[in-house]
């Protein structure tokens, strides 16, 4: 029986810009993309019945086509179904890290994860490019989470330019555990408040998305300029979760009254962030700001920034 273990890290914002609407529905963005050491571990091996098996330690995650990481495999066997009869079957085991429901792409890596993972298993000797392609029929993140890193992603998330590998910035995250944020309706009530602002036609578009290319954040991270990086975080739909949620005001505020580089909302929220330049800075935030919110409900994890993608943990 043939196996890999794969790492599948977690992933932040450092940049949101909502453009304006695409044909297909979906917004057109800006972002800048960051990986992140918090990661789930993902296992897969062939079995001999022609099925898929998704097994996971945490009970909000589903074990069938709800799981993005099973239509992962899925789509794998639909794109290549002489390796499925060649290898037999599929087990996937997600060893849960990341928060779920939280905005750091949790369901997004570990798809990205089977796709590589079966590239690899199945010899079948595809590309980053390739995989890529396939991730972009999953989710807007998959493309992202496979290579990782620092990017620049627009269109719906799925056009990556790589950036700059960012070194020597730790990044503390907050989440309320009963507490999620409807990806679909941020957005929609973005488009609701803030449609009137969106640039429709294509070449306004393609200019939006140059500004950004040639932008402050961008030249800041080519710079490496940790202390401009921080001032320049930037997600738009704050604009529409921290009026709804307060609690996520308070903490966005309880963050950047630290000793940080910045702080704000991952994605569509609710996870909050801060980045500072050492582990032990950010330990300092971690307790100050649990001290400050003293909130059973709140949990939270110390990560670094992360210069690559899906990477094999040990076969």
């Amino acid at each position: 029986m043939r196996s890999y273990s794969l790492t599948a890290p977690a992933k932040i914002n450092l940049y949101l810009e909502i453009i304006g609407d695409r044909p297909d529905n979906y917004h057109e963005l800006a972002m800048v993309l960051q990986s992140i050491s918090l990661a789930d571990k993902i296992d897969i091996r062939s079995i001999g019945i022609e099925n898929i098996v998704v097994r996971c330690n945490h009970p909000l995650v589903p074990a069938d086509e709800g799981n993005i990481a099973y239509r992962a495999a899925s789509l794998m066997s639909k794109q290549f179904p002489e390796a499925l009869v060649r290898y037999g079957g599929i087990e996937i085991t997600i060893d849960k890290h990341i928060p779920v429901a939280a905005g750091l792409a949790g369901g997004s890596t570990n798809a990205a994860a089977v796709l590589v993972g079966l590239d690899l298993m199945w010899e079948l000797g595809l590309t980053h490019g390739e995989l890529q392609e396939l991730g972009a029929q999953l989710g807007s993140d998959v493309p992202f989470c496979v290579s990782g890193g620092t990017a620049l992603a627009t269109g719906r998330g799925e056009v990556l330019s790589p950036l700059p590998n960012l070194d020597h910035i730790y990044v503390v995250l907050a989440k309320y555990k009963n507490l999620s944020i409807s990806t679909p309706w941020a957005y929609k009530t973005y488009r609701q408040e803030f449609g009137d602002t969106y640039v429709t036609d294509a070449e306004s578009q393609e200019s939006s998305r140059q500004k950004v290319h040639s932008g402050p954040i961008v030249s800041a991270i080519a710079h490496h300029n940790h202390a401009e990086i921080g001032k320049l975080l930037h997600n738009d739909l704050e604009k529409v979760a921290l009026p709804e949620y307060p609690q996520l005001l308070k903490l966005r505020e309880a963050f950047a009254s630290q000793n940080v580089l910045g702080a704000m909302m991952s994605g569509s929220g609710p996870t909050m962030f801060a980045l500072t330049e050492s582990q032990s800075q950010a330990e300092e935030v971690e307790a100050a700001v649990k001290g400050k919110m003293a909130d059973p409900d709140l949990e939270f994890w110390i990560a670094q920034f992360n210069s690559s993608g899906i990477s094999i943990a040990h076969e």
